[in-house]
């Protein structure tokens, strides 16, 4: 066995003291060598660091000059005002033509919007508050337009709005079609008399203004396209420019051709060719749109008059924004958009009208004097609804009818007398003083009383 391993020392060898020495000044020889030979090329790298500093600044500089020369900066007002231009900056006038206060119509139609779970009442109606949301999202109020109301009542509303909207719904004959038919007859007339009066019509409003205007009410063809999300195809050569989407962004325009952006909910509507073939139709009214339904049927979608300012829609613009109940309504931001870009179209058609009726009228008759019913909660048809339904007199027959003074007084005797008759009197005393008193007040009243029978 190897005698270090033996040993109690440490077993790393020993260095002699000489040669640590000599070690020693050969490294510090070495270092100072090395130190001087580095010292150059270290400081030539200092110097250049602030050189480089300063270049990169004045190339950065040359950039935003040649940036600000080739398209100019963004800058706030204040940083753009003339030297001649006003220091308090000063609001433009209002357009005196114009109505910033408008109010529409909506009509009210038959039943509850519920199927009867909400109210059942034979004479209720409803309005779906999306129409009244879709509305006031574009700057308008609404009044109810109720339609079983006595047809004087009706007009004296009508003639406090700048604008109507027919909704959607089933009703297409009876007491509803006639009121609808009414109503565009005198709006028609106010527009031919020279007072701007806008009109929306909505799926079901879009189908009974086809009925009307065609004089047929077996125009109307069965389609496949509820619950259905769709496109709207343009008609050749039609001038953007003078119709509802005159304010659309180009980009928006044609995703409206590409992509599912409106919604459909209807089980009738016109195919183009039979529009056409009506006179009375293709002369009043230009088709804008087409769409395609479940079985590749295609159909009108989009219509506005010729000449007046109405505007028909087979497709429901009102929903993307305020209605969730049915599974296919679009609600992308797209969507959104078309939504609103319709509601803006209606609204500033709105704000040409003249009619300027009296403020208390329109606050007495605004749809803030109703509260609307949540109805979502049985995940389907509409989230709110305005209901209406009028008080009903009562029937006078002869067993209610109303009484005269004489017969009052009878029944008010004899009811008195049969009181009496089941009161048990309880014995009291009185004091002597007072007993003379009390009989003498009794006896009057008593008296007073038979001479009022």
């Amino acid at each position: 066995m190897p005698s270090h391993f033996l040993s109690n020392s440490p077993s790393t060898p020993t260095t002699k003291t000489s040669d640590l020495q000599n070690d020693t000044a050969v490294s510090l020889t070495s270092t100072s060598s090395s130190s001087s030979s580095s010292t150059a090329p270290d400081m030539w790298s200092y110097l250049w660091i602030p050189f480089l500093m300063s270049l990169s600044k004045e190339l950065t500089l040359a950039r935003a000059a040649t940036a600000t020369t080739s398209s100019p900066s963004i800058l706030p007002p204040s940083q753009l005002a003339d030297d001649d231009s006003p220091s308090v900056p000063r609001c433009s006038a209002p357009d005196i033509k114009l109505n910033y206060r408008p109010v529409i119509g909506i009509l009210s139609h038959p039943g509850d919007g519920a199927s009867g779970r909400l109210n059942n009442e034979t004479n209720a109606s409803y309005i779906a508050a999306s129409y009244v949301k879709f509305v006031e999202s574009a700057g308008a109020r609404v009044i109810p337009l109720i339609y079983n109301e006595p047809r004087e009542i009706l007009f004296e509303k009508l003639n406090l709005v700048n604008g109507v909207l027919f909704t959607g719904g089933w009703a297409k004959t009876g007491l509803y079609f006639d009121t609808v038919k009414a109503i565009f007859k005198e709006i028609l007339a106010k527009n031919d008399a020279g007072f701007h009066f806008p009109v929306y019509a909505i799926c079901l409003g879009f189908e009974i203004l086809t009925m009307i205007i065609s004089e047929d009410n077996q125009i109307l063809e069965t389609f496949n396209g509820a619950d259905q999300a769709s496109t709207l195809q343009f008609m050749n050569n039609i001038n953007i420019k003078g119709t509802v989407f005159r304010r659309f962004p180009p980009d928006l325009l044609k995703r409206l051709s590409t992509d599912c952006l409106v919604m459909q909910n209807h089980h009738y509507g016109i195919s183009p060719q039979r529009f056409q073939e009506s006179e009375h139709l293709s002369s009043f009214l230009e088709i804008l749109t087409t769409s395609t339904d479940e079985d590749n049927q295609v159909y009108v979608s989009t219509v506005q008059a010729c000449g007046y300012p109405v505007t028909a829609f087979q497709w429901h613009p009102e929903k993307n924004a305020f209605e969730w109940g049915l599974s296919m309504i679009p609600h992308s931001e797209d969507a959104i958009q078309v939504t609103q870009h319709i509601a803006n179209f209606f609204v500033s058609e709105a704000r040409k009208s003249l009619n300027r009726p009296s403020s208390r009228k329109v606050l007495a008759n605004l749809i803030y004097n109703y509260s609307p019913t949540y109805c979502g909660k049985a995940g389907k048809g509409y989230d709110e609804v305005y209901i209406f339904a009028e008080q009903k007199a009562p029937k006078y027959t002869s067993t209610n009818a109303p009484e005269n003074a004489s017969q009052t007084n009878q029944r008010t005797r004899s009811l008195f007398q049969i009181h009496l008759a089941n009161t048990t009197v309880q014995p009291f005393h009185l004091p002597t003083q007072n007993h003379q008193c009390f009989v003498l007040l009794l006896g009057g009243i008593l008296e007073r009383c038979e001479a009022a029978w």
